[in-house]
Formats: structure tokens, C-alpha cells, sequence
């Protein structure tokens, strides 16, 4: 352990992982705590998000486990005032990890899916950062990392048309959260995953294919590297941004995609 991030305080939305193994936002928590930050992991899912304080156990570590609909704003609050009251009142770093894919086109999907794409996938990121920001304006310093997707700025085969939108749509408020509180001290950043090997795909993406094999396979083909990353690619960059090592990177859209935008494929 290296302690990169000592002392600080991070509040993880979406720490829990969708199925076994390790998700985004567990790993970014694991990776967290591991590194010396005090972990607030958040979930709709209390179980989930309880799987993942005892997979941090199994590593030597701990984390306080909050649930909560990041759709919902008086969740989100209630997550920022319980993560204040355990830990001084102070939020260093939050990692906004939500997001779900919905499949339609504009002529299959229900108006009521749409909405749900928005809300899920860019609402949740506004909400976290409402009833953040003016802890980190208060401190004087903050750091707001946005999982968004490569899908955010390259059409790829699958018709999630919602995310599609959503996701281009973090991207800019993130560029936006930037710019506006600099002079505050607070950096946002935004990642960029690729085609990952998460539990998620095999929920929300491998319905799109005729097996799970062979939606490995054209995952796979679609890197450069020939390979799928996972969660630990993500959440790695992830501790770059929370940490001071990034202390004067503010505004990027990042890819983590085995050079998949690049690419163009």
C-alpha cells in the first residue's frame, strides 16, 4: 500500500457490483481503501453494496456502506450527510460510477425507457455533484471523477440510443464542472471505458448476441489489443484522478479502451 490517497474521503456512488466478480465501482472503491481513503460505498442495492465492503474485508481493508437511488434527491443528500457525519464533514473525492445500458432506437424506445436512460446515467451524476459541491466549495478542494463510456463519443453496433445521448451528455458537464469551479480548487474528470469485461455486459449486452462466447469474441476483436480490459483498468485511473499526483488536470475525457477510439471501430 502506497497511501496515495491518505486522509482523504471518498464517496463512491454505484459500488455495487451487478453480478460476481468486479464491477467499476467496487474495484474503485477497493482500490480506494487500499490506498489510505476513508470509503463511503453507495448502492440501490444493499446487498450488493454490502458484497462489496466484505470482498474489501477479504483484502484488509473497510469502507461504511450507504443505500440509496441516486435518481432520487433526497437519497443523494442523505448519502453526502451520512458520509459528513462519519468522517468530519468532509468529501474529498467522488467517483460517480452509475450507469445502465436500455435498449431502443427512437422508434422502439418507450418515451418512459428514454427518460430513464437520462435520469440513471446523467440526472444521478448532477445529483451527486448538487449536494457535493458545497462541501468541496466550503473545503476549498475536491475531486469528481464521472465514469462515462467511449460510447459517449463513438457509435458503436449496440441501439442504446438513451446512453448514447446520456453519457455525450456527462461528458460536457463534466467539461462545464471544470471550468466553473477551478477557482474553487475542485477538479472534474471524466473515464472513458471501452469494451469491458465487468459483470454488467453479461446483463444488460450479451442478450444481443446469439451466446455469451461469441459476445467475448466480437468484444475482443473490437480492441486493438484483442482483449477486453475490466474493472481494475478503470479503477486505476480512477486513483489517478482522486489522488494529488493529477492535482493540475481538471476537464479531460479519458479513454480506457486498449485504443479503441483511436481505432474508429
Amino acid at each position: 500500500m502506497s497511501s496515495r490517497l491518505q486522509g482523504k474521503v471518498a464517496l463512491v456512488f454505484g459500488a455495487g457490483s451487478s453480478g460476481p466478480g468486479w464491477g467499476n465501482g467496487k474495484a474503485a472503491a477497493a482500490l480506494f481503501a487500499q490506498e489510505g481513503a476513508s470509503v463511503v460505498a453507495v448502492d440501490i442495492d444493499r446487498g450488493a453494496v454490502e458484497e462489496t465492503r466484505a470482498a474489501l474485508i477479504e483484502r484488509g481493508h473497510d469502507c461504511d456502506v450507504f443505500q440509496a437511488d441516486v435518481t432520487r434527491s433526497d437519497d443523494v443528500l442523505a448519502a453526502v450527510r451520512f458520509t459528513q457525519a462519519k468522517h468530519g464533514g468532509r468529501i474529498d473525492v467522488l467517483h460517480n460510477n452509475v450507469g445502465v445500458t436500455i435498449m431502443g432506437n427512437p422508434v422502439d424506445l418507450s418515451e418512459a425507457d428514454w427518460q430513464r436512460s437520462l435520469d440513471l446515467n446523467l440526472t444521478s451524476a448532477f445529483l451527486t455533484t448538487k449536494h457535493v459541491l458545497p462541501v468541496m466549495t466550503e473545503q476549498r478542494s475536491g475531486s469528481i471523477i464521472n465514469i462515462s463510456s467511449l460510447a459517449s463519443v463513438q457509435v458503436n453496433k449496440m441501439p442504446y440510443f438513451g446512453y448514447y445521448a446520456a453519457k455525450s451528455g456527462l461528458n460536457h458537464f463534466t467539461r462545464a464542472l471544470a471550468v466553473n469551479y477551478a477557482p474553487y480548487g475542485i477538479r472534474a474528470n471524466a473515464l472513458l471505458p471501452g469494451v469491458m469485461d465487468t459483470p454488467l455486459i453479461y446483463k444488460q449486452i450479451a442478450g444481443n448476441f446469439a451466446s455469451v462466447d461469441e459476445m467475448i469474441a466480437a468484444r475482443n476483436a473490437a480492441s486493438p489489443m484483442g482483449r477486453m480490459g475490466d474493472a481494475w483498468d478503470v479503477a486505476y485511473a480512477a486513483l489517478f484522478l482522486a489522488s494529488d499526483e493529477s492535482r493540475y488536470i481538471t476537464g479531460t475525457v479519458i479513454p480506457i479502451d486498449g485504443g479503441k477510439s483511436c481505432a474508429g471501430r
